[in-house]
């Protein structure tokens, strides 16, 4: 099976945010990859993870033209196709709306904000980031960071 792709749809329950599927594909970090890869295989195996159309289209734009070496432009598309399968959140007003109020209540970055708000709506209880503080928990979702200590996927 593909590290990030698979044949079946998802229940939404851990938003995966852009900086993991980044690094399941970074062989320039192959500690941070191993993680991601296992993090990713057993969301694909357990059906658990979900995400948006701006992770994806981060996603897209930082493994073709920021990371070295780079991905091949057919296989970014690739996993971008397969990753729709997990039924990306879209954004719409609503989300805008829910995310300017978790920048002012957190003081998260516009970005940061808008993925926040983006796993909330999709009810998942983790999202994983290495860029959210590890252990907040923002009204029962909890930020987790993949490469802290002892954080496997189960």
């Amino acid at each position: 099976m593909p590290i990030l792709g698979a044949t079946q749809p998802m229940n939404a329950k851990v938003f995966v945010d852009t900086n993991i599927l980044i690094y399941a594909r970074d062989s320039a970090l192959p500690k941070k990859q191993a993680r991601a890869r296992q993090w990713m295989e057993a969301l694909w195996r357990n059906r658990g993870g979900t995400l948006s159309y701006q992770v994806l289209q981060e996603y897209y734009v930082n493994v073709t033209q920021k990371l070295k070496p780079g991905l091949a432009v057919e296989k970014a598309r690739q996993d971008v196709r397969n990753l729709l399968q997990w039924q990306p959140e879209r954004v719409d007003a609503s989300l805008l709306e829910s995310a300017w109020t978790l920048a002012d209540r957190f003081g998260f970055s516009w970005w940061d904000a808008q993925i926040v708000a983006a796993a909330k709506r999709a009810q998942c209880a983790m999202l994983l980031s290495e860029d959210l503080q590890d252990g907040l928990d923002i009204d029962g979702m909890r930020i987790v960071n993949p490469f802290g200590k002892d954080r496997f996927p189960e």
